[in-house]
């Protein structure tokens, strides 16, 4: 199968799981007992005329099966709705996600481009110091909460004034030059990535070291060594290649994990990001704002592992061949 159809294939497969996915966070949401626009009728800088249309675009007064096609219809044209606060929610998913894109993106380049060296040394050095180690700090790793860790380092970032402990740019930012810019981002961006890349890093090493462990001790490797084949070329060639693709499929699972799991570090952080965002709109009810944060899960669910499966093909053919 050509690599294209391949993509097309999995793109219409992930259709489906999108619907569920909404529908069935519109009907755990709708079916509660509170008004969803509570907030919005309480605020009295909005608008009698804001409130209505909020009822009419999701034809409240309508049975539920249609207020779900009402609020798909319109969320597909772009019109996401209101916030409680009487902003477009279009407009404050905007602000936000490339916020949280910036981060992923950071998250994932240093899990990996740590995780994977840090895991191949581990197993080629079994039961050394090193692996013992790398064993050791990886299950702290797992085992510390992330909301306790950044509170951690926040607590530490206080008293040492090293760090800065909310936002994305100082206040001076628009007055620094091109180059001066980026490192003041890259410095707020520091604690953040620190925390995530700490936590994804423990299990993406220890998963590389166990997955290089069982391809060095299959027959065929074993076999390749013993027929005269220099270790090294076995390894690089061979164990390496097959020990890294259960990896790949775990990429799509982290790039969505991370809209989840950074939501607490970005809002103990102060940072402005859409983890942040969707955690402030669960709680105070915002239904537009937790709706457009679950739709944007499930895409970055899909598009995540949509990607992975592209790499996977490009690392081993034989995947989606047939």
């Amino acid at each position: 199968m050509p690599i294209w159809m391949y993509i097309f294939k999995r793109i219409l497969q992930s259709v489906p799981i999108i619907i569920l996915v909404t529908l069935i966070s519109f009907f755990l949401i709708r079916l509660s007992p509170v008004d969803p626009l509570a907030e919005l009728k309480l605020n009295p800088a909005v608008s009698k005329q804001t409130v209505e249309h909020e009822i009419k675009r999701l034809g409240l007064d309508k049975p539920i099966l249609f207020q779900y096609f009402y609020w798909g219809k319109n969320f597909i044209k772009g019109d996401m709705g209101t916030t409680t606060t009487g902003e477009k929610v279009s407009s404050k998913i905007k602000e936000r996600a490339a916020n949280t894109l910036i981060l992923s993106l950071n998250v994932i380049f240093w899990t990996w481009i740590i995780g994977i060296p840090l895991g191949i040394i581990a197993a080629l050095n079994y039961r050394s110091i090193f692996d013992r180690l790398l064993t050791l700090f990886s299950s702290a790793g797992m085992a510390i909460p992330s909301f306790f860790f950044a509170v951690l380092l926040l607590i530490f970032a206080q008293k040492t004034g090293l760090f800065p402990i909310g936002g994305l740019t100082s206040a001076n930012f628009y007055t620094l030059s091109a180059v001066n810019k980026i490192l003041d981002i890259l410095h707020h961006l520091f604690l953040p990535t620190f925390v995530l890349t700490t936590l994804s890093l423990a299990g993406l090493s220890r998963q590389m070291r166990a997955n290089l462990l069982d391809v060095l001790d299959s027959d065929y490797v074993k076999y390749a060594i013993a027929k005269g084949i220099p270790r090294k070329k076995v390894i690089i060639k061979h164990a390496l290649r097959n020990a890294v693709n259960p990896l790949v499929t775990m990429l799509g699972f982290e790039f969505a994990g991370l809209l989840s799991g950074a939501a607490l570090t970005e809002y103990v952080f102060q940072y402005p990001g859409l983890g942040r965002l969707i955690l402030e709109a669960v709680m105070k009810s915002d239904i537009n704002l937790v709706m457009a944060g679950l739709v944007i899960g499930s895409l970055m669910l899909v598009l995540g592992n949509i990607i992975s499966d592209i790499l996977l093909r490009l690392v081993d053919p034989r995947v989606g061949a047939n």
